[in-house]
Formats: structure tokens, C-alpha cells, sequence
């Protein structure tokens, strides 16, 4: 089977991923595929930092803005969606151009990971969520942490859903996620992949842009986003996304706006170096570094890997 070349632009939130994937989608014809699982979500442009017109300069992105808060999405979704986009998208002669920082979207993607193996357990998943409402996702964690040490080394107390479904797979299988994992990737991926990523080799850079970012997003109608989605029913998973989670308590009356917003910067910053820490694990990853590199030597440094490594030509 010959395989689809893809070119997946990734690394943590803040650290120019969208501008680098439009940039290199000019220069080798491609169109941008979404890999942010809260950008999925219309009417939330701000919160999920989903890109203006003028940042796509007229390269055609894909997964963005196609959802309502309420309805579930899921990894598994995500993996049919984009690989239809991906065959569209290479079909019409194109690169296909991944973006985003949902490494469990990424990774399940172009590793080709099988869902239809999992079992579920519409009861048990119940149970668990109503422990995580009344106990909290601590004593969870460490429950899964029992069964599964990696899984839980890699989730935060914050991600009720994940913690949840892990536990409920260990539960009915025996086994970790890694080995469901594992086991899920017995057939070839359909995809020759080529991974770019942006890091930075002085964190602290890479944080003020975090904390600048947080403040041009409130000018940019951040609260207003927030208190639409706070007063909305239901909409739990978007509810749950760094950006907004961090502001009800503010909008509950239980903190001020400024220390909401300390919140918001200092989880994002978490967040980032999760998403860091997950992509490390990705051996195929080309890291360049954005604050040892000016623009134009970066894109050109890219440019060179991907035209390397899916053996492509570009616009000079």
C-alpha cells in the first residue's frame, strides 16, 4: 500500500505552530488540518485561539469551528474525520498539513490506532463519574496509578474524562493503555508522516508568550466567550478547556477577575509543558528550536526536513 505523505506541525500551545503550518502549506501546496481538540467547537474562536482569516492567508484549514458545545467528540471521531480529510486533501494533489497540540489526537492518527477493539461499559462509566462529581479525580488517579502507573503519570487531576476512560479500559481488559495501545497498531499506518516541532530552549521565553497571549485574548473577547459557555447547559468537554474552566470561578463570584486570570496563565503553562513532554515521546519528531532561530532560517530549516523526508519539492 503506498502510503500518504503528511506533514504534522506540532509542539506547545503558544509556540507559533499555526504560523509555521501555513507558511510551509504555501510553500508545498498543502491545506491545514486542525489537531486542537477544543478548536473544534464554533463560537469560541478567542478561548480556543483558532486562527483568523488573515493568520490562514488563504490556505484552506479543515476541523475548525464545526461542532456545538454540546455534542461529544472523541479520539476515535477525531481519527475518521481527519483521515477523510487527508484522503480529500491528497486526492485534490495537496499536502495534507496537520496543526495542533492534542498529541492523543496526533498520535492516534498517524500511528494508525484501532478503536473497535475497546470495550465500554456504559455502567461502569456512570459509577466513575459520579465518584469523580462527589469524590473529586484525586482518589481516582491514584486508584488508576495502581493499575496503570504510565497513564497516570502522564494525566492531571484536571482530566476527569481521560481518567475516567482509563480507568474503565484497566477495569474491563486487565491491561494498561499502552498495551490496548500496542496492540491497536498490528496494522500499518496508511500515512508516511513527516513531524516538525517547535520548542523552546529557554522555557521562560516560551511562558511570557503564554502570559502575553492570556492578555491579548481577554482583549480579544475572552470573558465574553466565557460567560456564554458558563450560562450554556450541558457542554461539559468544552467546559473542561484551559481558557475557561479557570474563569468560573471568577464568574461563580469565588475569586477576583485577576487572580482567575494568574490561574488561567499558570495552567496554561502546565499544560504546555505536558504537551512538551508528550511530544518528546515521539522519536520521529524533528525539534527546532524558535528562540535560536530567526523566522526565515527556521522556516527554511523546515522546509529542508520536509522536503527530505516525504521526498517533495517546493516553492523556493
Amino acid at each position: 500500500m503506498e502510503q500518504i505523505p503528511v506533514l504534522a506541525v506540532v509542539g506547545p500551545t503558544a509556540s507559533g505552530k499555526t504560523a509555521l503550518a501555513v507558511e510551509l502549506a504555501i510553500l508545498f501546496g498543502g491545506e491545514v488540518i486542525s489537531a486542537d481538540s477544543m478548536q473544534i467547537y464554533r463560537g469560541l474562536p478567542v478561548g480556543t485561539a483558532q486562527p483568523s482569516e488573515e493568520e490562514k492567508k488563504g490556505v484552506p484549514h479543515h476541523l475548525l469551528a464545526f461542532l456545538d458545545w454540546q455534542e461529544p467528540f472523541s479520539v476515535a471521531d477525531y481519527v475518521q474525520r481527519a483521515g477523510a480529510c487527508i484522503c480529500e486533501i491528497h486526492a485534490r494533489g495537496k499536502l495534507p498539513v496537520l496543526a495542533g497540540g492534542t498529541g492523543l489526537y496526533l498520535s492516534s492518527l498517524l500511528h494508525h490506532v484501532s478503536f473497535e477493539g475497546n470495550p465500554q461499559d456504559p455502567k461502569l462509566r456512570g459509577a466513575l463519574e459520579r465518584r469523580a462529581e462527589e469524590e473529586g479525580t484525586e482518589p481516582l488517579l491514584r486508584e488508576l496509578a495502581l493499575h496503570d502507573p504510565e497513564t497516570a503519570s502522564r494525566l492531571s487531576l484536571r482530566d476527569g474524562k481521560r481518567i475516567v476512560r482509563a480507568l474503565e479500559l484497566t477495569t474491563l481488559t486487565g491491561k494498561t493503555m499502552q498495551q490496548l495501545r500496542d496492540e491497536s497498531r498490528k496494522e500499518p499506518s496508511p500515512y508516511k508522516a513527516c513531524w516538525i516541532g517547535l520548542t523552546y530552549e529557554d522555557r521562560s521565553l516560551l511562558y511570557d508568550r503564554i502570559n502575553r497571549r492570556v492578555d491579548l485574548m481577554v482583549q480579544q473577547g475572552l470573558l465574553k466567550e466565557a460567560e456564554a459557555l458558563f450560562a450554556c447547559e450541558g457542554a461539559a468537554t468544552a467546559k473542561q478547556a484551559i481558557g475557561f474552566k479557570e474563569l468560573f470561578p471568577w464568574l461563580q463570584g469565588n475569586c477576583t477577575l485577576e487572580e482567575a486570570l494568574e490561574m488561567l496563565r499558570r495552567e496554561t503553562r502546565r499544560y504546555a509543558k505536558r504537551q512538551l513532554t508528550w511530544f518528546r515521546r515521539e522519536k520521529e519528531v524533528h525539534w527546532l528550536a524558535r528562540d535560536k532561530m530567526e523566522e526565515q532560517a527556521l522556516l527554511q530549516e523546515a522546509a529542508r526536513i520536509v522536503a527530505n523526508d516525504l521526498a517533495i519539492g517546493y516553492n523556493k
